[in-house]
């Protein structure tokens, strides 16, 4: 069970929101059965009717209250459905797919990200700027549950994601295999715009609390920051991976 925003509890199983539904149900998913409101009247949910009828899916038109009452009172756009996890694919695949496309691997590391919120806006910011992929912990850190698919608004459906033990050891074998491990720091003397993304890049992001540990800080090969302008010193995990993801498009598309 996880916590809506009104610290209600969901199933870890259950999506809801009209993207996340959509989206797990065009990628295919899997995905055992489908509630929607019985108000709804419009092009998504015919949409979600013909997927659940091309796929063997049931699928039921449900009350409002029945499906505020599933969701935990969590914001359900009139749309919940139940599904497996999703599967981690190992990043060596992510660097490997990226080669094979011509592309130079980017890889994102969050580091002990604990917030499903922001790991979900992170795997959005992955999508939609060209990441390969994103690696996350499997000790003090959000795992990949309804929290993070509905953050992602159905991103997670198209980003490839590892859970490793051990973050400081899977950055050592990322360099072995050509990776620059390069860290997000504030204090950092190097800006975003210094740096050259160019190459294969393993981009290493800090938790909400302490940002990057020592130890972790102290294996990355290089550390950049975003210049601030304003009086807070600091983003979240997820701003900062849109920031920084922004720029790394920038440079690969038009330098």
């Amino acid at each position: 069970m996880e916590n809506n925003r009104d610290g209600k509890q969901t199933p870890e199983d259950l999506i809801y929101g009209s993207n996340p539904v959509r989206e797990a149900l065009r990628r295919g998913s899997p995905i055992t059965r489908v509630w929607f409101s019985r108000e709804k009247n419009d092009r998504v949910t015919e949409e979600v009717i013909s997927h659940c009828r091309k796929a063997n899916i049931p699928f039921k038109p449900v009350d409002k209250p029945f499906l505020d009452r599933l969701c935990g009172g969590g914001i359900h756009q009139g749309f919940a459905a139940q599904t497996a996890p999703k599967q981690y694919t190992p990043w060596r695949e992510m660097r490997a797919k990226a080669m094979e496309a011509g592309q130079a691997p980017l890889i994102i590391l969050l580091d002990e990200v604990e917030d499903p919120q922001n790991l979900g806006a992170a795997l959005r910011s992955a999508d939609a700027l060209g990441a390969h992929g994103v690696v996350i912990t499997k000790h003090r850190a959000a795992p990949l549950t309804a929290g993070a698919a509905r953050a992602s608004a159905g991103a997670w459906e198209y980003v490839m994601v590892d859970r490793v033990t051990n973050m400081s050891r899977t950055m050592g074998e990322m360099k072995e295999e050509g990776l620059w491990v390069i860290g997000a720091a504030a204090e950092a003397g190097k800006t975003i715009y210094q740096m050259d993304w160019s190459g294969p890049v393993a981009l290493v992001l800090g938790g909400e609390h302490k940002g990057l540990s020592p130890l972790i800080r102290k294996n990355c090969d290089e550390l950049v920051c975003i210049p601030m302008e304003g009086r807070l010193n600091s983003l979240n995990v997820s701003a900062a991976a849109a920031a920084i993801l922004s720029e790394i498009n920038r440079q690969r598309k038009f330098n």
